[in-house]
């Protein structure tokens, strides 16, 4: 009987698919292209959704944005482009209602405009809140503002109110719906308030020391904004010019993708964890898939099918299975990614494009990889079954897969996954973790087998226990791999759980029960002793108050330097903007001094915070050059500070140890924790108009609450790495299933009761349940560290009994998994049993 490779496919095909045997590997397929192309789907449409927006969000072609106001220079050469240009200004600040109106404060987000603003994208405002939207060239007039709508409840205000800004009373006039380069909805918590350039002035709100951002935008024809780009990106890397950025529709404005980023990120780790749990699953099905077909390729081999055509066969049924797996992953990926816009509705635009096909194509090119690669080299096996096996079962087994293609399927495989993690780091850690996981689970779990038999007494210990150990030393190879296998997708469920529980409860929590949830800036030297005594009077006895001096770093041990001396974008931007100084005879209590002394009233000497030192190359003993108000200071670094800056206390990356500097302008910052006072804030505003307030409390509850969003959001993904760990569980436990019912048959027919049998069955699941779960976890600390340090940033806390924790858990699931897939093997009637153990 001769058949082509391809009839001979489609049959197996078909026959395979109403037995049921290729389900374990469409399910692992599906789930790793669905978890994939979801997240790829949505970060496609965003990065379309920025590109689209951009010149929007920036407000103009190139917007050039500042520590202070823009150079002039940059102004001169705009206007010599012949480019329009309109420059704006923003701060945070207290907005107050007057006293007749109730005498509210809260924190808002200043910025002045000017003629011409904006010069990309439509602002939109409307005559009252609720009211229909219009769209406006116009800017707000003198001795008005227009305001968000929220501000008007917060404060008990109604339009035509006047809004106290300082030491200015300016009118609410409009209610701004829409305002275009505001970035990002997550960026501004605090209600925006809209005045004119001219009224800035009479607030009386800048000050020395005040933390301002100047933006300076232009517009106009591509050939002239290109050059304006080119030459301000150039001007930028002079000595002299500072604490200067230039945005485009390249660089983008990355603190507005800050959230997101962040999220993605977290989104691709539970999408990679699910794609190397699939690989995984794929193996092991693949493997279970060619053990029962042996019999059957050796039929065909009598039957006159060559080698070649059974080869071309099963790659045929798996490339078919591979293209309807991969396809059904996409759609599903499509509809999940759907869910992330509405999860993280608020903080990306619900308007976003279509997506490309990159993703489709990136779908169907993963699923077939991952078939090909993980699943493919044992059944090509099936090909070289010799045609003796008909009647001699004991020969043409399976054998372990070439090295080299499951070197080339593997390093294929990886490629891929790097390729579609959103971070270098993040794919290294996450495919390098889990291959040298994959490593040492194989190395212990054979150690351990090896002295499982040698820790058992069979004379004393119980039957079912020596039954048990016997079985699992019996087949030392299949032990390491159920046990690596087990391990391997326990390992990404204790990741992920970690990662959810320990790093961000870990962030929300750090802020201790006493921490200060006010910080005051912008004291006025002549307003320093009233202030304190203010807060006396009022019963907060403990604050913190320091003096806040606005520096630029010139110099280090002479050499000037610039953020062209750092390759690490950190210290580029550190050195290229003004650093908040303080003075303190005394030690900050909640600092630590690492190296160095802190010598009180010691001049000419500084203490620097030892993250910032490493970052810049500072050691103990060189010397730091500051440029304060036009007035230059020099002193040595006498120790280094570890700061803990989730303390919530006032802390600086530079502090002098004296009483104070000659000839700088400075204000003061306070930190304390509000008194139970009724309308103890508006009262403080009143007094001092010109301070900042700012609530800390408030801010913090409307982060997590963008942290709560993106959490669901991974959550919701989570399930996909849970469906694909349960798969690998159930693949691990029943890649044995017809050796255990061999052994079962013979052990039932010298007379071994079924309880007896499931004890046994029991006691091995148990075993290597808590074997495995206690490997995953001691990896998963370790593998989550370096996830904590060097991707997403948190402060890693995972509890020490986290491997007990993960033993228990293996245990658990490996018994559920052995009940679901093994139940069949103990139902079978002994006859049965006896007939297929004699084959």
């Amino acid at each position: 009987m001769k058949l082509s490779f391809l009839r001979l496919g489609w049959r197996t095909l078909l026959r395979d698919l109403r037995a049921g045997e290729l389900r374990l590997l469409m399910v692992a397929v599906t789930l790793a292209v669905a978890a994939l192309t979801s997240v790829g789907f949505f970060a496609d449409r965003l990065q379309g959704g920025l590109q689209r927006d951009a010149l929007q969000l920036l407000g103009g072609d190139v917007v050039v944005a500042s520590d202070n106001p823009t150079p002039q220079a940059f102004v001169d050469k705009a206007q010599a482009l012949g480019l329009q240009a309109v420059g704006t200004m923003g701060f945070p600040t207290m907005g107050r209602a007057s006293d007749a109106q109730g005498g509210a404060s809260k924190l808002v987000a200043l910025k002045s405009v000017a003629a011409g603003y904006p010069l990309r994208g439509t602002l939109k405002v409307a005559d009252a809140p609720g009211a229909a939207e219009q769209a406006t060239r116009d800017i707000p007039a003198p001795g008005e503002v227009w305001v968000d709508a929220p501000l008007l409840d917060a404060l008990g205000l109604a339009m035509g109110d006047q809004l106290l800004l300082g030491d200015a009373q300016l009118r609410i006039a409009r209610i701004i719906v829409i305002e275009p380069d505001r970035g990002a909805g997550f960026m501004s918590f605090a209600p925006r308030v809209m005045l004119n350039a001219a009224d800035v002035p009479a607030t009386g709100l800048v000050q020395p020391a005040s933390r301002i951002t100047y933006r300076f935008a232009v517009a106009g024809q591509p050939a002239a904004v290109k050059a304006f780009s080119e030459w301000a990106a150039e001007e930028v890397k002079k000595p002299d010019v500072r604490a200067v950025r230039v945005e485009s529709l390249e660089s983008g404005r990355p603190e507005m993708r800050q959230t997101l980023d962040r999220a993605q990120k977290f989104l691709s780790l539970v999408a990679l964890l699910a794609a190397l749990l699939s690989a995984v699953a794929v193996a092991l099905a693949a493997r279970g898939f060619a053990a029962d077909h042996l019999d059957a390729s050796a039929m065909l081999r009598v039957l006159g099918q060559s080698q070649r055509t059974i080869a071309g066969a099963y790659t045929t049924e798996f490339a078919l299975i591979g293209v309807f797996a991969s396809a059904l992953g996409v759609a599903v990926g499509y509809l999940v990614h759907n869910v992330f816009v509405l999860l993280l509705s608020g903080l990306v635009e619900s308007a976003l494009p279509a997506p490309s096909l990159w993703p489709v194509a990136f779908g169907l090119g993963m699923g077939l990889t991952l078939l090909l690669a993980f699943g493919l080299p044992p059944v090509l096996q099936l090909a070289q079954v010799p045609p003796l096996r008909v009647i001699r079962r004991d020969v043409g087994g399976l054998k372990p897969a070439s090295l080299a293609v499951l070197c080339v399927g593997v390093a294929g495989f990886a490629a891929l996954l790097l390729a579609v993690s959103s971070d270098l780091k993040l794919g290294l850690i996450a495919v390098g973790g889990f291959a040298g996981a994959v490593a040492l689970f194989a190395g212990l779990s054979w150690v351990a087998v090896k002295l499982l038999r040698k820790s058992v007494n069979e004379t004393t210990a119980p039957r079912w226990l020596v039954l048990a150990t016997r079985q699992i030393s019996a087949r030392p190879a299949y032990a390491v791999v159920q046990v690596s296998s087990l391990a391997v997708g326990l390992l990404a469920l204790v990741l992920l759980v970690l990662l959810r529980t320990d790093l961000i409860s870990s962030w929300r929590q750090a802020t201790p029960p006493d921490a200060p949830n006010r910080f005051v800036i912008n004291v006025m030297p002549e307003q320093a002793d009233d202030f304190q005594k203010t807060l006396q009077t009022n019963g907060v006895a403990k604050y913190d108050w320091y003096p806040m001096i606005r520096g630029r770093l010139l110099a280090v041990n002479g050499q000037p330097v610039g953020p062209d001396n750092y390759t690490e974008d950190r210290a580029k931007r550190l050195v290229d903007r003004e650093f908040n100084l303080s003075t303190a005879v005394q030690q900050p209590p909640h600092n630590q001094i690492v190296a160095g002394r802190w010598t009180e009233n010691e001049a000419g000497a500084v203490s620097v915070e030892e993250g910032i030192a490493e970052t810049l190359g500072l050691k103990l003993g060189d010397r730091l050059l500051f440029d304060i108000g036009g007035v230059q200071n020099e002193a040595r670094i006498t120790s280094l500070r570890k700061v803990d800056w989730g303390s919530m206390r006032a802390n600086f990356f530079v502090m002098y140890p004296v009483q104070q500097l000659e000839g700088v302008a400075i204000t003061y910052l306070a930190a304390y924790r509000a008194p139970e006072v009724q309308g103890f804030d508006n009262a403080l505003v009143r007094q001092f108009p010109n301070i900042t307030n700012v609530d800390m409390a408030s801010t913090i509850n409307q982060v997590q609450r963008v942290l709560d969003q993106v959490i669901r959001a991974v959550e919701f993904l989570f399930a996909f790495t849970l469906a694909a760990g349960l798969v690998v569980l159930f693949a691990a436990v029943t890649a044995t299933r017809e050796e255990r019912a061999r052994e079962f048959a013979i052990m039932r027919a010298v007379g071994a009761r079924a309880s007896l049998l499931r004890q046994v069955q029991r006691a091995e699941l148990v075993g290597v349940g808590l074997l495995a779960g206690f490997l995953a976890s001691a990896v998963a600390v370790g593998v989550g560290w370096g996830l904590a340090r060097y991707v997403f940033d948190f402060a890693w806390t995972a509890s020490p009994w986290v491997p007990l924790g993960g033993a228990l858990a293996g245990a658990v699931l490996a018994l559920m998994a052995g009940w679901w897939g093994l139940r069949e093997v103990l139902r079978r009637p002994v006859v049965e049993t006896l007939r297929r153990a004699a084959e």
